[in-house]
């Protein structure tokens, strides 16, 4: 991986107690030195790697109106760091999670797109042992677990005026607490739902069987083909393109997939990311609550497993030997 690092700005929030959150502002950018560049990579990679919401600003958005400014060269990346730094320590405040760390603004580009990163890291501590075998105490930013994060994609946004996708930032560990707060900060709504697009896409491939007149093997085959291609794409970074799945399923006679979800109106785009959660129902059945949790292979359901829906209930014919060894010794049956 080779980042173009263009501007790196650096602040920092301190909690002082329950209702105060001091902001400490850098008078200069960082650098350029091999840190900074590897501390930009690992956070590209953690980020990247992570599930992700979309949105897009809001007319009213000053976070935007200051990044148009600093793009034209109305104000310089510092300024707008430092600006857009107590904006965020202004919403942060509003919310109990909120915490101090160091908030990060990296311009950088990356495969011929320009990035705006936003994050706040913690920082740990840890022990370290040096080369004469003595343990001393470090400090380091926690970059694997950072939540609060946003990035704009900038030539997305500055090429296409009606994308819906040019910023995304992290759902969080508290949830749509680190969502909204996003939102505030951002001046953003929400753009692109992945988990519709991803739930649109299994309903226009089960319609897509049904009207095929498939049995239950030949459906299950398609669902295993459709799953494929998007896990594949996945994989590789990817997104689902409706052509390239269209090109992988067998016509319903002159119509094709992506012809035939145009047609019976999904709204589904050309492209839109994968929702591994979401894809995993096509070749399982998977649910909690209650205490009781069960995952099985789709093909099982009318073959060693039956559900009632009358009564509710699953029959569950013939036990993974691990489970049935620990039924076993717990009930001293044999």
């Amino acid at each position: 991986m080779s980042l173009d690092i263009t501007q790196i700005a650096l602040h920092q929030l301190i909690k002082r107690d329950e209702q105060t959150l001091d902001l400490v502002l850098r008078d200069s950018l960082l650098p350029s030195t091999a840190a900074v560049s590897d501390m930009m990579e690992e956070l590209h990679r953690v980020y990247s790697a992570k599930s992700k919401a979309y949105g897009l600003f809001n007319q009213e958005s000053e976070l935007a109106e200051a990044l148009r400014n600093s793009r034209k060269g109305q104000d310089d990346f510092l300024a707008f760091s430092r600006a857009a730094s107590a904006r965020l320590r202004d919403e942060l405040a509003k919310y109990p999670f909120a915490e101090g760390g160091v908030v990060l603004f990296g311009h950088y580009r990356y495969l011929a797109v320009e990035y705006l990163l936003i994050a706040v890291l913690s920082s740990q501590n840890s022990m370290r042992v040096n080369e004469e075998l003595d343990i001393s105490s470090t400090h380091y930013l926690d970059i694997s677990h950072a939540d609060i994060v946003a990035r704009v994609d900038l030539t997305e946004w500055e090429t296409n005026a009606d994308s819906s996708r040019y910023l995304t930032f992290l759902r969080g560990r508290v949830g749509r607490k680190v969502a909204d707060f996003f939102m505030d900060f951002l001046g953003a709504s929400v753009g692109l739902d992945t988990k519709a697009q991803n739930r649109g896409l299994l309903q226009a491939v089960d319609d897509y069987c049904e009207q095929a007149s498939l049995d239950k093997n030949e459906k299950q085959a398609v669902r295993q083909q459709v799953y494929s291609y998007c896990n594949e794409q996945l994989q590789a970074g990817e997104e689902i393109a409706l052509q390239g799945l269209s090109e992988e399923l067998a016509p319903l006679g002159e119509q094709s997939f992506q012809t035939f979800t145009a047609e019976q109106g999904y709204e589904l785009e050309e492209s839109f990311p994968a929702d591994r959660s979401t894809l995993r129902q096509l070749t399982k059945f998977a649910g909690s609550g209650g205490g009781l949790t069960l995952n099985f292979d789709a093909l099982l359901l009318g073959e060693r497993i039956f559900w009632d829906p009358v009564t509710d209930t699953l029959t569950i014919k013939g036990t993974p030997p691990n489970l049935r060894d620990q039924l076993q010794r717990r009930t001293g049956s044999k």
